[in-house]
């Protein structure tokens, strides 16, 4: 079970911060969760706010940790890999939130048979409501992918995917959230233009937001079928889906989507591959 686990983070910034929270509400004990980082005052967050011990050697976090999480920037990776490799060995479980990052990169630097997955969160994980996507490695099994996927669902959802999909995620959910805040600044400044006190729209375009996503994710039922439902024959609704329609609405956030895909892509390629 997650709580037997001994789960280390080697590094401290706010993602990191969101999953120790996270696994803490979900029942790991304090004592079995470590952090690494440079940052004196990153480590006081977690020590003070948390409850959980830290260090400034990576080193000390591998040894003690049956769960490593790589929670640095891609371009401080294979530091961090020369750091812990003497000390990672096969019987551990390394999860990379490094964007960009492949798995096959990972195994290669450590030269061992260590069971790596590759995770892209985002950062609704900060207020446990993430969007995360598990991707597994050469040497992973099927307990290894449930125990991650256990650690992330402490913060959202959590879904597997191949590898190969994970630019695609990167995209999406990744990139997602900063497409749904302009969608929510629009509509507050839709409601602004016909007279709503800023404060009024801000919160109604928001909570529409939040409402609607809990409609797909509850009922279960396609979006569209949804949608269908909100509109009326000759009603407010269809008139603002015509406009948005006839804005090309659907194809700019597919194409915000691809772009974003595409880029990942891209930044891929320079990292530690």
């Amino acid at each position: 079970m997650l709580k037997d686990k001994k789960i280390g983070f080697i590094g401290g910034g706010m993602m990191a911060e969101a999953i120790t929270s996270g696994l803490i509400k979900a029942g790991v004990p304090r004592d079995n969760i470590r952090v690494s980082d440079p940052d004196e005052n990153r480590r006081r967050t977690f020590e003070e706010q948390l409850g959980v011990a830290t260090f400034t050697e990576n080193a000390y976090v591998a040894e003690f940790a049956s769960v490593l999480i790589l929670s640095v920037k891609p371009h401080i990776i294979p530091k961090v890999l020369e750091d812990i490799k003497p000390t990672v060995n096969p019987g551990q479980l390394l999860i990379s939130i490094a964007a960009g990052v492949t798995t096959a990169s990972i195994e290669t630097i450590l030269g061992k048979e260590v069971p790596v997955i590759r995770v892209m969160p985002n950062t609704p994980c900060l207020i446990g409501y993430g969007a995360s996507a598990l991707a597994s490695g050469k040497h992973t099994d099927a307990s290894d992918m449930e125990t991650a996927q256990q650690i992330f669902e402490a913060v959202g959802k959590a879904v597997q995917v191949t590898e190969d999909k994970m630019d695609a995620v990167t995209g999406l959910s990744g990139s997602g959230p900063a497409y749904i805040y302009m969608l929510i600044e629009a509509l507050a400044d839709g409601g602004v233009r016909m007279g709503l006190p800023k404060s009024t729209a801000l919160t109604l375009a928001a909570q529409t937001v939040a409402g609607s996503a809990m409609m797909v994710l509850n009922s279960g039922e396609h979006p569209a079928i949804l949608r269908d439902r909100v509109m009326t024959p000759g009603g407010t609704t269809i008139a603002g889906v015509a406009v948005l329609e006839d804005h090309e609405f659907r194809s700019a956030l597919i194409e915000a989507v691809t772009a974003a895909a595409r880029r990942s892509a891209e930044l891929g390629k320079k990292s530690v591959d």
